[in-house]
């Protein structure tokens, strides 16, 4: 079901009753910029706890919902009855608090969240760590996780490096386009893509200050015998012709797409 624009207001915890109903199997449901609050939040995650609940994903995109709102929707996420898969929360006013809900609900058992988005929030460098730790966590089956413009530098990036060498680690996609980490960053993020452990697929840093410097942390992580990278995207930075031929004129990596 796609709600999308539509002014729902705490209108949505009307749906939410619906949804805890045994005959309704409904599996996604969008709610981009419903004007939903966190006072529906706690009605949505009433309705994640229901043993009838079907849920998969939920989209929530452009609603101001804030860290209590997530903090309200993370009571659904961390209850065994809760079936959530891909949750959308791009431009809702979440920050580090936030992300101390959502890192907890990754470590709850069993935590069935395999895609979180949290693009356009201002989470810094101490958010990204908080949800660091979550992914860390052996109970996190999280695969892609989209932190495009949410303000992380190279300590947030640190973390995330650890979060990679962690085992098992499951995450698959990253995705830190518009966030200025440039190559320390990039450096200290190789550091987890050199580890057996990790198991990145795809990585997207679209304009996050890179040079060449970074190319080449970028290659050497390439070239080891652990990497499964596959997808890299590096448009927008302010790379020169030796750092675009180290990435895309050497035979023994594994890339199958990159883009500068």
């Amino acid at each position: 079901m796609n709600l999308t624009g539509n002014k729902l207001g705490n209108s949505v915890n009307l749906l939410s009753d619906v949804l805890q109903n045994p005959h309704c199997k409904l599996e996604i449901l969008w709610l981009i910029d419903c004007g939903v609050t966190d006072e529906s939040c706690a009605s949505l995650a009433s309705a994640l706890r229901s043993n009838s609940s079907h849920l998969r994903g939920l989209d929530l995109i452009g609603n101001k919902i804030g860290d209590l709102g997530v903090d309200r929707l993370c009571t659904g996420l961390k209850d065994p009855h809760c079936k959530l898969e891909k949750l959308r929360l791009s431009d809702c006013g979440v920050t580090d608090e936030g992300c101390a809900a959502l890192a907890s609900a990754l470590r709850s058992n069993p935590s069935h969240l395999r895609e979180l988005s949290l693009s356009r929030n201002k989470l810094g460098d101490s958010g990204v760590k908080l949800l660091s730790a979550g992914l860390e966590d052996p109970h996190c089956k999280l695969e892609k996780l989209w932190l495009s413009d949410c303000g992380v530098k190279d300590k947030g990036c640190a973390a995330l490096a650890s979060a990679l060498r962690s085992n098992p680690s499951h995450l698959r996609h990253l995705d830190l386009s518009w966030n200025k980490i440039g190559d320390l960053g990039v450096n200290r993020l190789c550091a987890g893509l050199k580890d057996p452990h990790c198991k990145l697929e795809i990585l997207w840093l679209r304009d996050c200050g890179v040079t060449d410097e970074g190319c080449v942390a970028l290659a050497s992580a390439l070239r080891s015998n652990s990497s499964l990278l596959r997808h890299l995207n590096l448009t927008g930075n302010k790379l020169g012709k030796s750092g675009v031929k180290l990435l895309k004129e050497n035979p023994h990596y594994k890339l199958e797409t990159v883009y500068c």
